[in-house]
């Protein structure tokens, strides 16, 4: 039986405050520079798919091109338009961006003792960390919807609004499964806590044992941050920018901080529940001792956000933008019925395992359970089936009466309904008319004039 991982918290807490000072810094600063890297290497990266050379003038190898967006930004004029709630229009990108920072917070850099020295301090490579830290990372990722919201309410605008009710739907529908995705892990890890949660990676990493799970937070977090290919909420093509349409300078730039920074929070989330989150890959750890000691723990994490990071910006590059209707059918007839099954499957074989059972009995019973599952869904299909041919048969043979379609119901014109026909427009019988052709006889009306004149 796998054991459960225990939580030791009372290595938190013990800092003095300048160094819980230089770790919140620390992690502010982690999180900028991540965002000016991947802003650049997206571009790079996109140009590169597109058979282009993609920015190459700002630093070296374009390196500073982020840079210098943000600083235009920041320089353009910040305009206020009459019809929105000022108070509200301001605090929206505060809302939507300050929460992205906060997840950083429990998140493990390195081990859970004291590894590392700093200014002479033994301390963690940890800013917190709590028993329900992952319940933490849940709601301040649910708090930051709300600026999204709400700034497509206060803009006084169609366009956001619509992209403000988009955003807020898509949110639902995704953390859902999200939610499912991480009890699993809680399941196995036997806590909430991150620090715990890496520490029992310590055999096999959880996206071995759970790689569905793994697979529903990548699509999930996708869906939560608004990108590609479910980046709906500012959908350009029919919403011309969704929710940050109104949006101009500072206020803009915090918006694209917040979907950057979001970014970085899910992808070092997903480093820490399922790649082992500051432990060498697997090569690496065999034949390197000190691999996961010291200050290395940091290069393996920011090497598997690294690769995160691509795995989004390869989406972008790769497919398109998915209708509203594909977007909310497979968060809701998809994922909520995939996660609530999978979580279902991972609780048995944990109940099992706690009672000893052996693993081939445990794999009889689940495997027995999902082939019953199969065999029942295969005869409701062939029933469905069956029926529908009898009723397209009956259609065939007795075709229904067409309804009368009445274009002013209501006394305003309307267009037909499915199963509603257009009545036949009346046209005027066409008249021959003679072909004149110049030099050719004079036409009646020729010679009328003829004859007057």
């Amino acid at each position: 039986m796998m054991p459960l991982a225990q939580e030791d918290l009372s290595l938190f807490g013990t800092d003095p405050w300048w160094l819980v000072v230089i770790k919140a810094v620390f992690c502010f600063a982690f999180l900028m520079v991540t965002v000016l890297f991947s802003i650049v290497w997206e571009r790079k990266v996109v140009a590169w798919m597109q058979r282009r050379i993609g920015p190459n003038r700002h630093g070296p190898w374009g390196l500073l091109q982020s840079l210098a967006d943000g600083i235009k930004l920041m320089l353009k004029e910040d305009v206020i338009v009459k019809r929105a709630d000022k108070v509200v229009y301001v605090l929206a990108p505060i809302v939507a961006a300050v929460p992205a920072f906060m997840a950083i917070a429990v998140i493990p850099f390195g081990p859970s003792g004291n590894e590392v020295s700093i200014l002479g301090q033994r301390t963690t490579m940890q800013l917190t960390d709590l028993p329900i830290a992952m319940l933490y990372i849940l709601a301040v990722a649910s708090v930051g919807i709300y600026g999204i919201v709400l700034a497509g309410w206060s803009s006084g605008s169609t366009y956001p609004l619509l992209g403000g009710l988009r955003s807020c739907a898509q949110m639902i529908s995704y953390e859902i499964a999200m939610g499912a995705a991480f009890a699993s892990v809680f399941l196995y890890s036997g806590s909430m806590s991150t620090s715990a949660i890496v520490e029992g990676q310590q055999d096999r990493w959880y996206i071995l044992l759970l790689p569905v799970s793994f697979l529903l937070y990548i699509i999930t977090m996708v869906g939560e941050t608004n990108r590609a290919p479910f980046d709906m909420p500012e959908s350009e093509g029919d919403l011309v920018g969704g929710f940050n349409t109104e949006y101009s300078s500072i206020k803009f730039a915090m918006f694209m901080l917040a979907e950057y920074v979001n970014m970085v929070t899910v992808s070092a989330v997903a480093t820490t529940l399922f790649l082992g989150g500051w432990r060498a890959p697997w090569p690496v750890s065999t034949f390197w001792e000190g691999a996961n000691h010291g200050w290395w723990p940091m290069l393996w994490f920011v090497l598997k956000v690294q690769l995160l990071l691509f795995g989004f910006i390869w989406l972008r590059g790769t497919l398109p933008r998915v209708r509203y209707d594909q977007l909310m059918k497979l968060g809701w007839k998809v994922l909520i019925p995939v996660s609530v099954v999978w979580l279902m499957l991972v609780a048995t074989v944990r109940a099992l395992r706690n009672e000893d059972y052996d693993f081939a009995e445990i794999a009889l019973y689940v495997g027995g359970a999902v082939i019953a599952l199969l065999l029942i869904s295969f005869v409701v299909d062939i029933l469905r089936d069956n029926q529908e041919k009898r009723e397209k048969a009956e259609s065939v043979a007795h075709p229904p009466e067409p309804e009368v379609f009445d274009p002013m119901a209501g006394g305003f014109p309307v267009p037909p309904l499915p199963g509603q026909s257009l009545p036949p427009v009346p046209r005027r019988p066409s008249r021959q008319r003679d072909l004149v052709v110049s030099g050719g006889p004079n036409t009646d009306s020729d010679g009328k004039e003829a004859s007057d004149g």
